[in-house]
């Protein structure tokens, strides 16, 4: 499909309980009870694994909260979407090749996720920083801070999207969204009804993370200019509070996501996505319409309660 075909492709008006993630070679589909993940192998193969999913949301009334649910959500889509990308790794093995052990796996999602707070957090803060005496005021120094990480965020996400290796991956990722489209406008899942849908989605977590950038620089203002140390603690420290109200944000967009003031508001993130997303093949469909059947095999996410969709706004 061409980007001016992507542009026309139909867009589904409801939303769902049902999100999803790319994976090597395959997608991961979640519900609100149930998460399955199905990867085409090496020997063109559909392997698949499903798995019970109980929120910890639903267990304790405190952790519904606003602010507080997104941080929780975002945590345990976390937990499972590291889970699924490491079934996807150890599918890619040859049958000599020892599997990924899940020391060496935690160890390197670590170090990913130090790497994420230290060059969108840490390092805008120190470039600023260093400079900061020429600033006339603070607010001015938080501008040009956040300035500094859309910056590199945007700049990461081009490069990133330039590298071949990831070409399929992205592929993958817009098969996830069509896929879910397709499902959230009551069609068959079928490759060729999903193919008609844009790749491009509400939920993505692409969108999310522009959310998060602008969000940063209304909960940052405040504290003004302080010393270094002071400066880079509270962007660590401040980082559940920032993603707490992204999260209710993208919730309020999602849910008025047919009127035109969320749709206006929601079109930079979306575009985003045309980053972070390729137009799938057939054979990327069915892997990931086979992960959401798997899903759906369980469960009938439109019978879901409202207390059982909380934290499932941030997972396209």
């Amino acid at each position: 499909m061409s980007e001016r075909a992507a542009d026309t492709a139909l867009v589904a008006q409801k939303d769902a309980p049902i999100g999803g993630q790319a994976v090597l070679e395959g997608v991961m589909m979640r519900g609100v009870s149930t998460w399955s993940v199905a990867v085409r192998t090496p020997d063109g193969e559909v392997a698949l694994q499903s798995f019970p999913l109980v929120s910890v949301l639903r267990r304790h009334r405190l952790l519904r909260l606003p602010i507080v649910r997104g941080v929780v959500a975002l945590v345990e889509s976390l937990k499972i979407g590291y889970t699924a990308l490491a079934i996807s790794a150890n599918a890619q093995l040859g049958e000599d090749e020892k599997e990924i052990s899940g020391g060496a796996w935690w160890g390197t999602v670590a170090l990913s996720l130090v790497f994420a707070i230290g060059l969108f957090f840490l390092v805008p803060a120190g470039v600023t920083s260093l400079f900061g005496d020429a600033l006339p005021n603070s607010v001015v120094f938080v501008i040009v801070e956040k300035l500094i990480r859309i910056a590199i965020f945007l700049g990461y996400l081009w490069l990133i999207s330039r590298m071949e290796t990831l070409r399929r991956v992205f592929e993958y990722h817009g098969a996830e969204h069509k896929t879910i489209s397709c499902y959230e406008a009551g069609l068959e899942l079928t490759p060729e009804n999903a193919q008609r849908f844009s790749r491009l989605h509400p939920r993505c977590g692409t969108s999310f993370l522009l959310i998060v950038m602008i969000v940063a620089i209304v909960v940052f203002a405040p504290l003004g200019q302080p010393d270094w140390h002071w400066l880079l603690a509270s962007r660590v420290l401040g980082i559940p509070l920032v993603a707490g109200l992204a999260f209710e944000i993208i919730k309020l967009f999602g849910r008025n996501r047919r009127h035109r003031w969320a749709q206006i508001l929601m079109w930079p993130g979306m575009q985003l996505q045309r980053l972070t997303t390729r137009e799938p093949d057939a054979a990327q469909l069915a892997v990931a319409i086979a992960a959401l059947e798997a899903v759906l095999a369980v469960e009938t996410p439109e019978e879901a309660t409202e207390e059982e969709r909380i934290g499932m706004e941030v997972v396209a």
